[in-house]
C-alpha cells in the first residue's frame, strides 16, 4: 500500500470540461469522479479505460461507461502532477465519434500550452 504517496491535484482544461461532466446523468458523473480521484491517488480507476495513441504522447486516456447510450470521460495525468480532464460526452456513434475526439485534441492542445506557460513560470 502506498502511503506516502502524494495526491495530484485535478483541474479541468476549461469551463466548456467542467460543464460536459456535470451534464452527464448524476451516476455516470459519480463514477467518473470516483475514477478520477482514484488517479489523483495514484491508483487505476474502477472504470474501463484506454490510452487514446493519436492525441497527445501516451497520456491521454479515456474512461468508458457502455451501455446504450455510452459515456466517455477523457484526462490527462502526465504533467504538473495534475490530472487535467479533457472532456466528457455522451457517446451516440458506433466507432469513433469524430466531434468528440476533435474536442478532446482542441482542448489537449491547450492543456499543453498551460503546461508549458507553467514551466517556463517556474524557471524565471
Amino acid at each position: 500500500m502506498r502511503e506516502n504517496v502524494k495526491k495530484m491535484n485535478l483541474e479541468y482544461v476549461n469551463n466548456s470540461a467542467l460543464k460536459a461532466m456535470k451534464a452527464l446523468p448524476k451516476e455516470i458523473a459519480l463514477q467518473f469522479a470516483t475514477d478520477l480521484q482514484r488517479v489523483q491517488e495514484g491508483k487505476s480507476p474502477l472504470s474501463d479505460f484506454k490510452h487514446l495513441k493519436d492525441i497527445g504522447q501516451g497520456g491521454v486516456i479515456e474512461l468508458i461507461e457502455n451501455g446504450s447510450p455510452a459515456y466517455r470521460a477523457v484526462y490527462c495525468a502526465k504533467y504538473e502532477d495534475t490530472v487535467f480532464v479533457l472532456h466528457a460526452f455522451t457517446k451516440t456513434t458506433n466507432g469513433v465519434d469524430r466531434a468528440a475526439m476533435k474536442t478532446v485534441e482542441e482542448r489537449y492542445k491547450a492543456m499543453m500550452a498551460e503546461v508549458n506557460a507553467r514551466k517556463k513560470q517556474k524557471k524565471k
